[in-house]
């Protein structure tokens, strides 16, 4: 994988003050701390003393490897280029020549085991183990190193049971898993902890600094090891056969004997040794569409001269002012040939290697950081918000970790929910209430959003907290959210907008904000306590819906229950698996119903009345709709007395249950007697800008700045649908929050772009489940560096506007995308192919699909190109307008055609003014060397156009393969 995405959508954190002590500490090391009493599995006697003399079959401790450079972001920067070389070598030898640690599990034992670097550097190896082979971690899926014990299974070991600069732990794969790991020595651990944080920046060694995660030779080196089946260092005719469909390539065997003849060029006749199978390899992808690029502008010649080479950067590329000293660079740094170095041009190989590069990615470099102005009041941006943040699952019975938080911050939210609720020995708890999650001290949640708040970058998190404590409780939150935030939360400099507009995200720079309830201001000021409303209860649920009434310890039924939820919930994830793959037609699940209105069980895919998606992409039958007959099953008893007591105002509450069909017809304002709760003074008082309000009357609450409405998706979608430029009004003043419905027991996740178009800013998802949503998520706020906040499009903050009109902005100038699909690289098969290995090469088609305005909302596809996933060719032009770029996103998808379906490749998702014009690789998310190559042109129109999108195709599709509907759209 190109390194640039990489580091994009996986961060690495700062290095810490452990990996910049001074030469002295380093060279001494740190004593090993004592194991754990219980530590080593029974039987493990020889292991302990093994483990205790570890430290002797290591290399000596490298003094300057680990304090003479430092993190800034993303980046390591070092004295000099060849002392981080050295440095980073060193790390790297020493991890590949292994350490003994002990690897904690979730019981007391623990197993010491001897972990290596394999010598291609792509995966972390332990031995011995039962799993043999699949006893490796792979560097492409370790999301986070995190040094010390801060893992929940250290926690589960008496204090002093380790040293803790001998502590480290992984989390890795999707469900964030962890290793967590105890080396002997302090110096041990933080060689492994620099190591793994290089190899996740993509720097392996001194050339590594272009920031390629893996060089070509790497990835060469590692495959022919692989293909080399009988371990004799070269490979046959067959073995190349075997290798090249694999790899999906389907050249004419004789055209391979041919190319395996050329390369055959030593006196082991018969047979490729890697510089052969290099040369073979090459001869065999050379890349057409590359080369004749090049002869296009190197006047048909071999190479491109520092002329050629401004001429195309200036011309497809779209840059200015290139100067012939920046052509001798790229020269020198991308030409593998020596003589043509000497010459200052460039040859087919380095022009390959300057286009798979990050300066030919289409996503834009500046965009990396922060490029939009961040001093406009917070109302006037979009807010990367998580919803139940600290749960690791569904919203039943999954883990409640304090992880979770570290994650979520450090992946650039900043909105993280917190529930609170009463726990024993008077400490508040965090949880999601009456359910089987398992709870964790709200203490803990404010320590670790205390220390990764601010990591990536400083600009304002907000605290969404849901207050279910009594009062003596609520103090004891104050209390620790004074103690441990200290001055993050002192907003006494920020000076108030004299007319009412709330501060800027430049302004809040290193403050945290407090969503919650506030006394009113006709309260006796001495009164320790008030009444508010208790719009944000979780006892809006009705008993029955709730898994667990009142303390699961006392009740008799929990057995009951849990078996019961368990089964439930077992059924939910095994449609997770199929769900979580990319969905041909659809974002998530069908649009949720209110409750006592019939569901539709026909499991037909198409669009649902919200605009909300219904398909599951593997079995179209099976979605979401048990979780709801899930929930339902409990209230079945109450549903007829439920529509007499439900209000029809938009609650402020995360876990109230949907409205009733009867309620969901109301008018938008209703007068109606509220519940009221007890509020602390104490934690009244920290909360200033983000006031938590119910939503009664869009048009009377739309001037009060300082106020926060909590929706749900479906309540959401009804304001929209009844009032759609009232919504976008009430947006411009204050802040709303949009929380997924109490139906998504799996921690499924909504369609955010209809909240998007309607000027919501703090659209909360689960980051929890990967899948689609979170990556047209990821998409958008990486447009702004990551930092966690987008600037919404000028109209958006003034005047009228209405998303849902064919023409949202008659007479503004739109833009038209002219997307050229030329040619993809390296596409594997299908996730988890049922052929494996020795299935069918894939027929592989590409899907673009704009996503942004209702209007602007469409997909088209290229032709399939049968039986090559290694190099096919498209060359096909795909033509789209766009009416608001600014919150458009393009979604490049890639598709195995099947004669009875299609089975998704991967993805990559961008925002629309993030692309590069020109010539560019579409990296796919998540993969090492799969890429779509294709020109990007974007072109100012004026009119009315009489179709949204064209085709312009050298070929037609295959018939009998018509494009989708688009399915993202909002119903106004």
């Amino acid at each position: 994988m190109n390194t640039s995405k990489k580091n994009s959508f996986f961060h690495i954190g700062p290095v810490s003050s452990a990996l910049m002590r001074s030469t002295t500490v380093a060279a001494t090391g740190d004593m090993p701390g004592p194991p754990a009493k219980g530590a080593f599995s029974e039987g493990d006697e020889e292991k302990q003393k093994e483990f205790s003399l570890c430290k002797s079959q290591q290399l000596a401790p490298v003094p300057g490897v680990l304090e003479d450079f430092f993190w800034i972001g993303n980046s390591i920067v070092a004295f000099s280029k060849w002392r981080l070389g050295y440095m980073v070598e060193k790390c790297m030898s020493s991890m590949q020549m292994g350490t003994q640690m002990v690897k904690l599990r979730g019981g007391s034992k623990g197993l010491v085991r001897f972990f290596y670097l394999d010598e291609h550097k792509s995966c972390i190896r332990w031995r011995p183990s039962r799993k043999n082979e699949k006893a490796k971690i792979s560097i492409d899926s370790i999301r986070e190193v995190c040094e010390g014990k801060q893992s929940e299974i250290f926690q589960r070991y008496s204090e002093g049971s380790f040293n803790p600069n001998c502590c480290f732990s992984l989390y890795y794969g999707e469900h964030m898993e962890s290793l967590d790991l105890v080396s002997s020595t302090g110096e041990e651990a933080r060689t492994w902890i620099t190591g793994l944080k290089y190899l996740m920046a993509g720097i392996s060694d001194e050339d590594s600094l272009a920031k390629r995660q893996r060089t070509r030779d790497q990835w060469l080196k590692q495959t022919f090891t692989e293909a080399d089946k009988n371990g004799d260092g070269s490979l046959s005719i067959s073995e190349v056969l075997q290798l090249l469909h694999k790899l999906n390539v389907n050249l004419p065997r004789q055209k391979v004997k041919q190319m395996f003849k050329e390369a055959d060029t030593d006196d082991n006749q018969g047979t490729l040794g890697f510089e052969e199978f290099c040369s073979f390899y090459k001869m065999m992808s050379t890349r057409r569409d590359l080369y004749l690029l090049m002869l296009t502008y190197s006047n048909l010649k071999d190479h491109l001269d520092t002329d050629n080479l401004a001429r195309f950067l200036e011309t497809e590329q779209k840059m200015t002012k290139v100067t012939k000293d920046h052509c001798l660079e790229i020269i020198n740094k991308f030409e593998p040939c020596s003589e043509n170095q000497k010459q200052g041009v460039l040859g087919i190989d380095g022009f390959t290697n300057y286009m798979r590069s990050p300066a030919g990615d289409i996503f834009k470099p500046q965009h990396y950081n922060v490029n939009q102005d961040m001093t406009q009041p917070l109302c006037n941006y979009f807010i990367a918000s998580s919803h139940n943040t600290y749960l690791m699952g569904d919203q039943l019975m999954s883990q409640s970790r304090v992880d979770m938080y570290a994650w979520v911050l450090q992946a650039g939210c900043r909105c993280v929910e917190v529930d609170c609720w009463d726990g024993q020995d008077g400490e508040p708890i965090v949880h999601h209430g009456y359910t089987l999650t398992s709870k964790i001290l709200f203490k803990d949640v404010i320590e670790t959003i205390n220390k990764y708040a601010f990591v990536k970058n400083d600009y304002p998190v907000i605290l969404s907290i849901e207050n279910h404590c009594s009062v003596p409780q609520q103090k004891k939150m104050a209390q620790y959210l004074i103690e441990i935030l200290g001055d993050k939360l002192d907003l006494s400099n920020i000076k108030a907008d004299e007319s009412g507009w709330l501060p800027s995200p430049e302004t809040l720079k290193g403050k945290i904000l407090v969503k919650g309830k506030k006394l009113p201001p006709n309260i006796d000021e001495n009164a320790e306590e008030g009444d508010v409303s208790d719009e944000d209860s979780a006892d809006e649920m009705e008993d029955d819906c709730k898994l667990m009434n009142g303390d699961w310890k006392t009740s008799a039924n929990r057995k009951q229950v849990e078996n019961m939820a368990k089964k439930k919930l077992d059924n939910l994830m095994k449609e997770s698996k199929i769900r979580d793959r990319e969905d041909p037609d659809s974002f998530t699940i069908a649009a949720l119903p209110p409750a006592g209105k019939p569901t539709d069980t026909s499991g037909s895919k198409g669009k649902s009345e919200d605009g909300t998606d219904t398909a599951d992409e593997a079995n179209p039958s099976s979605n979401k709709r048990t979780g709801r007959s899930f929930i339902g099953s409990f209230s079945k008893r109450k549903k007829k007395t439920t529509k007499l007591k439900k209000t029809s105002s938009f609650e402020d509450t995360d876990t109230d249950q949907e409205s009733t069909s009867s309620a969901s017809r109301a008018p938008l304002h209703h007068s109606k007697k509220k519940k009221t709760m007890k509020l602390s003074r104490a934690l009244s008082d920290l909360v200033k800008y983000t006031r938590s309000v119910g939503l009664y009357d869009i048009e009377a609450q739309a001037n009060c700045s300082w106020q926060v409405s909590s929706l749900s998706e479906t309540k959401a979608h009804q304001v929209m649908q009844q009032k759609a430029s009232s919504f976008i009004h009430f947006n411009q003043q204050q802040l709303s929050r949009i929380y997924p419905s109490s139906y998504r027991v799996d921690s499924s996740n909504f369609n955010p772009q209809p909240f998007w178009n309607a000027g919501c800013q703090l659209v909360a998802l689960n980051y929890q489940s990967e899948g689609r949503v979170l990556q047209l998520n990821r998409a958008k706020f990486y447009s702004n560096g990551n930092c966690g906040y987008i600037l919404k499009p000028t109209c958006m903050c003034e005047g009228g506007f209405n998303p849902t009109l064919e023409d949202p902005l008659p007479g503004r100038m739109k833009k038209q995308l002219v997307l050229k699909v030329i040619s993809g690289q390296q596409l594997p098969k299908p996730k988890d192919s049922m052929l494996g290995d020795r299935g069918e090469i894939i027929d592989p088609f590409v899907e673009v699909e704009i996503i942004g305005l209702p209007v602007d909302c469409c997909k088209e596809q290229t032709r399939v190109v049968d039986d090559n996933g290694f190099n096919p060719m498209w060359e096909e032009t795909l033509v789209f307008t766009v009416h608001m770029p600014e919150l458009a996103l393009v979604r490049f998808l890639v598709w195995d055609h099947d004669p009875i379906g299609q089975d998704f490749i991967g993805q990559r998702t961008i925002a629309f003014n993030s692309m590069m014009p020109g010539y560019r690789h579409v990296y796919l998310e998540g993969m090492e060397e799969a890429s779509v190559f294709v020109h990007v042109a974007v072109n100012d129109i004026t009119g009315q156009s009489s179709q949204r999108h064209k085709r312009a195709v050298s070929q037609k599709p295959k018939a009998g393969f018509p494009g989708q509907p688009c399915c993202c759209t909002a119903q106004s």
